[in-house]
């Protein structure tokens, strides 16, 4: 079977002289072929022995001497060498996530997924991962603060006590609240006996990642491993979905193909107008305008009998919609049609009808109670807010988290009307645009230092506990809102706990609360099946009128709103599509782009509604024609030393009457051009079949046509010595499923987290130096208008073979008995022979000391299992040997063989899909032994002979054979 075309740009695509020259070098910008005449023999050696020496000068970098103090008293259960793992949660949208977080020494430094968590399943996000950076920041608010001056917890009652004397007389009348997303059980209860106590007391509520679309519908549970169908409207319910590491998984298992015998699989449908993690795994994606959403849905509600007829939709969406309701209609019961939070109520109403009327409620949907204590509308309520502070009615207001001055929508002037407050209080983790405006500045507590509990989408609650004192004087949301009811304030473990306690025998209680912290999740409430019934009628909107372009306001896929612009593993990551670091840029079509004559990184004014936003462009395959997308959570002005004026603001154009998208948008090129860090270039191997993938037809009829596509060598046919790497103990393997990988970066993230893998900075990036183990690459198929993506994580091969090992002229890339590739890092001496051998291009060089800076805060986020690199050494993916010795030595210490499963890198730890199993090929039984059993099982480059013990199986697509793709 022939592979398709796969590249990586455009400017690959049409093989522009740009590209050429990256082609040609193998770090981008660095040393290229010299010129000239033919460089003689003897020159050639005395370059070469001169850059070996500086190679090795440049490597012996010393460490600095540090000294260590010993305990005087051994903490109890702490054991140097021996971590403790704590059960947890983490916040995604205000909702809970089931986390494991490891401890060294009464540090945290690891957070992993609760396998035991029905939301998390063991996964983690990407915000998960980094969030242990977040609490080691140096940048965060340290102590309490009014205006410029520090302050005592002592005077700030003072204070305070003065302004509620004021309030009790009036009621609270002039008493504000102003929080995001809440779905804890015990600030819920202390928000409502705050009202009770200030019965003229509001509490107002403002997310910039607003879910308040979702209501209209209905609040539902989604069981994806039972779906056939899967229609998407402009939903990523793979990743940004509060829910995604549970739709993943369930998604994942529907579409895991074994054998070709009576192999079945899902078969999903998006539309979307920008690609998406979601979007980017469908069958058939369809790049249409938000605005055409509506129509969308009225047509495919029509077409199965739900109603919605009249709904003029796009001529080139005609084929699409057939396909999708016909298909749905095929299989009554075992579809899902989902809508995304960007999509305005009439959306979701109609794709609730759409789900009763096939049978897919109580079958693959669940009706679920809504767990946001105090739902309400957040616009509305912020709007509400806003107008009262403008007429001067609010007197005192608390702001807890967030940061409205800077993700509010432009047309409210939050700003203008927060300075007629009288009194301002912030509780913030990170000093931000909000704490400049206010009076008071209330440092926050990091969740790994502070007692809580949150509610995942399910109902089921989760115990938050600290696993370290405050690294600084924060004060939790607990104890803060506890002063308005009474003083002093009690602990936050003491109102969590009494929560938890209440309507429960004391007898029992301590055995479930033991049990609540241990197993990280208590009973929520249960999803109800739900009778097909009448969804209240919602107008379709009206087409948009007049000229101008479809505006797009999205969530940044690393930055989210905001909150982690000062996070540098995030700030690093590259995006998933553009693979841009440390910016954002506002993306285009190639359509509108060849329209306006725009190329890579032109500057172009943004005007919406007579706002003005000067932006840099990045032209996406796949983005629908006529619209332009902003990211936001960039041009912080107030973020730390990571996040500051990084990229531009899209909330300057954001209102409230167009949260995600709007129509009327003009542009106007500008003189100015950015140079983005992007690794969309970085390590391209060009002409060969690293990324395989087939339909599911073609895979019943040719099983090993992933194989088939090159020849493969023989096991003799090499120089090696026959008998080098024969052995009869442990042989580690690894396996990547292409077919259930989403492209999310968890994996990247998580690398980093485990293996001490520093920052390196944007200029360091552009120059193709970016230090990550494991990277996705991301290929396209097809048109540039309307391709398929493909996404391939890429870690080291661990060759048996291995180009690296026979060039090193120190012997410190060497392969041990059991089959790893290791780097010896205190012989390294920096010639990078070996990178320039290595054909995956997965070896990593420490130009600069990226360690030598760090903080006393930060070093404590570093794992001590793993060395901390200095300048002028090599490294690499090790399969988290740290994590393969602790296994051998607790195996040997119970006289046992290691188990399968009791290693689990982390990267396949963190995975949602669980695209990534490890083991010992040794052991037939072994998972990774069975998965390289399978026939879509083949090896990247296995044709050089370099017998990687890294595999993949080859991607799977279910089109409809009746649609084009």
């Amino acid at each position: 079977m022939k592979s398709p075309h796969y590249w990586r740009s455009l400017e690959e695509l049409a093989h522009t002289p740009e590209f050429e020259d990256w082609l040609h070098r193998e770090f981008p910008r660095g040393a290229s072929e010299w010129d000239g005449d033919a460089l003689h023999r003897r020159d050639f050696l005395r370059l070469m022995g001169a850059s070996l020496a500086l190679a090795g000068l440049g490597a012996c970098t010393k460490q600095r001497i540090e000294k260590i103090v010993p305990y005087v008293e051994q903490p109890e259960r702490v054991v140097p060498g021996r971590p403790l793992r704590f059960a947890s949660a983490a916040s995604l949208g205000g909702y809970g996530q089931g986390i494991v977080v490891t401890s060294n020494e009464g540090r945290p430094t690891k957070i992993e997924g609760n396998p035991d968590h029905p939301m998390s399943l063991g996964a983690t996000t990407i915000w998960a991962q980094a969030d242990v950076l977040d609490l080691y920041d140096p940048d965060r608010a340290k102590t309490l603060t009014n205006g410029n001056r520090g302050a005592t917890w002592g005077v700030f009652l003072e204070r305070l006590n003065e302004a509620l004397a004021g309030q009790a007389k009036v009621g609270g009348a002039g008493l504000r609240l102003l929080t995001q997303t809440i779905t804890s059980p015990t600030l819920a209860a202390q928000m409502q006996a705050i009202r009770e106590k200030f019965p003229g007391a509001r509490w107002h509520q403002w997310d910039p990642l607003t879910r308040d679309t979702l209501r209209a519908g209905g609040e539902f549970l989604y069981d994806f491993s039972k779906a056939k169908i899967i229609v998407a409207l402009d939903s990523d319910f793979l990743y940004l979905h509060p829910a995604a590491l549970r739709h993943a998984r369930d998604f994942a298992k529907g579409r895991r193909v074994e054998k070709p015998e009576g192999a079945t699989m899902s078969r999903f449908y998006a539309a979307e107008p920008t690609p998406s993690i979601t979007g980017s795994n469908a069958d058939h994606r369809l790049p249409v305008a938000a605005h055409s959403i509506p129509a969308l849905a009225a047509a495919l509600a029509a077409l199965v009998g739900t109603g919605g007829e009249g709904a003029e939709v796009p001529p080139f969406a005609n084929e699409w919609i057939w396909a999708a309701a016909q298909d749905l209609r095929a299989h009554p019961g075992a579809g899902i049609v989902i809508a995304g939070e960007t999509q305005p109520a009439v959306v979701h109403a109609l794709v609730a009808q759409i789900n009763a009327s096939l049978g897919n409620l109580g079958s693959t949907i669940f009706e679920r109670a809504v767990v946001e204590p105090n739902p309400v509308n957040q616009v509305g309520s912020l709007k509400t807010l806003v107008e009262e502070m403008r007429r001067g009615n609010v007197e005192l207001l608390v702001v807890l988290g967030g940061n409205p001055v800077y993700d509010a929508p432009a047309d409210l002037d939050f700003t203008g009307a927060l300075q007629k407050v009288k009194l301002r209080l912030h509780h913030t983790l990170h000093l931000n645009e909000t704490s400049q405006r206010c009076d008071w500045q209330i440092p926050a507590t990091h969740f790994l230092e502070s007692w809580g509990d949150l509610q995942a989408c399910d109902g089921s609650v989760t115990i938050v506990q600290p696993l370290i004192e405050p690294l600084y004087d924060g004060v939790s949301a607990h104890k803060l809102m506890d002063v308005f009811i009474q003083q002093p304030a009690r602990s936050a473990y003491e109102m969590v706990r009494a929560f938890h306690r209440q309507g429960r025998e004391e007898a029992g209680f301590e055995k479930q609360w033991r049990k609540a912290l241990s197993d990280g999740v208590t009973t929520g409430s249960e999803p109800l099946s739900a009778p097909a019934g009448s969804v209240p009628s919602v107008p379709l909107p009206s087409p948009p009128l007049g000229q101008g372009l479809e505006i797009l306001f999205r969530a940044d896929p690393n930055l989210l709103d905001g909150r982690y612009a000062n996070n540098g593993w995030l700030q690093e990551l590259p995006h998933p599509f553009s693979k841009i670091t440390w910016d954002n840029a506002a993306l285009v079509s190639p359509v509108l782009a060849r329209r306006e004559r725009l190329e890579n990184g032109d500057y172009v004014q943004f005007t919406y509604q007579g706002r003005k936003l000067d932006a840099p462009i990045w032209i996406l395959p796949g983005q629908a024609d006529d619209t332009v997308t902003l990211h936001l959570g960039y041009g912080r002005e107030k973020a730390g030393r990571v996040g500051f004026n990084k990229g531009y603001n899209a909330y300057k154009l954001r209102t409230s009457d167009a949260l995600w998208h709007g129509f009327g948008l003009t542009i106007q090129r500008l003189s100015r051009r950015e140079d983005f860090a992007t690794t969309q270039h970085h390590f391209t191997i060009e002409g060969r079949d690293l990324y395989r993938t087939g339909t599911l037809a073609e895979f019943a009829r040719q099983p090993r046509f992933a194989t088939e596509m090159r020849e493969v060598p023989k096991l003799d046919e090499t120089l090696y010595h026959p008998d080098e790497f024969k052995n009869n103990g442990y042989a580690w393997a690894m396996v990547i499923d292409l077919g259930t990988c989403i492209g999310c970066n968890a994996c990247t993230i998580a690398c980093q987290a485990e293996n001490n893998i520093p920052v390196v900075g944007k200029a360091q990036v552009r120059s193709g130096r970016e230090m990550h183990w494991i990277r996705i690459d991301t290929y396209h198929s097809g048109s540039p208008e309307n391709p398929e993506f493909h996404h391939q994580p890429v870690p080291c091969m661990h060759c048996q073979d291995a180009p690296c090992e026979l060039v090193c002229p120190v012997a410190a890339t060497v392969t041990d008995d059991e089959g790893l590739n290791l780097q010896v890092y205190n012989r390294c001496v920096g010639t990078r022979y070996c990178s320039n051998n290595c054909p995956y291009k997965v070896r990593r060089f420490n130009f600069l000391e990226y360690n030598g800076t760090l903080s006393p805060s930060e070093k404590l986020v570093k794992n001590p299992d793993v060395t901390v690199r200095s300048r002028g050494v090599m490294e690499k993916c090790t399969y988290c040997l740290q994590r393969i010795s602790a296994a051998r030595i607790a195996a040997e210490l119970e006289r046992r063989p290691i188990r399968d499963r009791e290693i689990i890198p982390a990267c396949a730890q963190v995975c949602p899909a669980e695209a990534i199993v490890f083991g010992d090929i040794h052991d037939p039984k072994s998972r990774v032994s069975q998965w390289k059993q399978r026939p879509l099982d083949y090896g990247m480059l296995a044709e050089l002979n370099t017998r990687p013990r890294t595999s993949y199986l080859a991607k799977l697509r279910n089109p409809n054979p009746q649609l084009k793709s």
